[in-house]
């Protein structure tokens, strides 16, 4: 089913489409689809249930005149009424949630602006990961370097491969995207809190395929600002 952009939109400009980091995003359609999908499933088994009741044999005569008779197919009350009420209820759901999460997520894939975020590019390569910040400083995995990242700002991520197809991934920030040989595949994440995380390929590349991994390390963004301050001065 296509959603329209303005139907997105609207839901975007309404503030009804959540806003934050992927992992807040991802955590709130998962609770949205929880709750519609206990909310429908307590409705349909406490309705069937109910009827189950309603018309159980109990060894006396219907009353009912609508209750249908061994062998036969219920016909339904109200002249169709509940089936139209029904089918479009579920329309209105099912095209709102459809609407919603199309909002949500090209928001996640669009990300914040390049204005606000920091960019760093990300080379695959058997079986390691090369990172290059904007001054030029390249950290390598194969050789004990890290990808370093301050907390709570966008990190936008340029990813190509030098070989073969790999995947970069970062589990815990719900982030993950294709390398590939000659393209540039661009994704985003922002870190909430400080610590240690781990990158792995997720494309099966060979036989080291399991061992290209390399940590991220989400510092706190003064302690970034003077390490990466330090950089330039090395540079120099």
């Amino acid at each position: 089913m296509l959603v329209p952009h303005g139907l997105a939109g609207l839901l975007a400009q309404s503030g009804l489409v959540p806003r934050g980091t992927r992992v807040f995003v991802f955590e709130r359609i998962f609770a949205v689809f929880l709750v519609l999908g206990t909310l429908v499933g307590v409705v349909v088994i406490g309705y069937m249930l109910y009827n189950a009741y309603k018309y159980r044999d109990d060894g006396q005569e219907p009353t009912d005149a609508d209750r249908p008779a061994l062998g036969e197919l219920p016909t339904g009350g109200g002249k169709g009424k509940k089936l139209f009420t029904s089918f479009a209820l579920s329309a209105v759901v099912v095209i709102s949630l459809v609407a919603w999460t199309y909002g949500t997520l090209l928001y996640v894939e669009e990300g914040p602006s390049q204005a606000e975020s920091l960019e760093i590019d990300v080379e695959g390569y058997q079986f390691g990961w090369r990172f290059t910040y904007p001054n030029g400083h390249v950290e390598d995995s194969t050789a004990g370097g890290v990808l370093r990242v301050p907390e709570d700002r966008a990190v936008r991520l340029r990813v190509t491969s030098a070989d073969v197809f790999h995947n970069f991934g970062i589990p815990e920030q719900k982030v993950k995207t294709d390398a590939i040989p000659g393209q540039t595949s661009e994704t985003w994440f922002q870190a909430e809190e400080t610590g240690t995380y781990t990158a792995n390929c997720y494309e099966l590349c060979g036989a080291g395929h399991s061992y290209m991994t390399a940590q991220v390390v989400v510092m706190e963004p003064d302690e970034y600002r003077e390490w990466y301050e330090n950089l330039n001065e090395s540079a120099s």
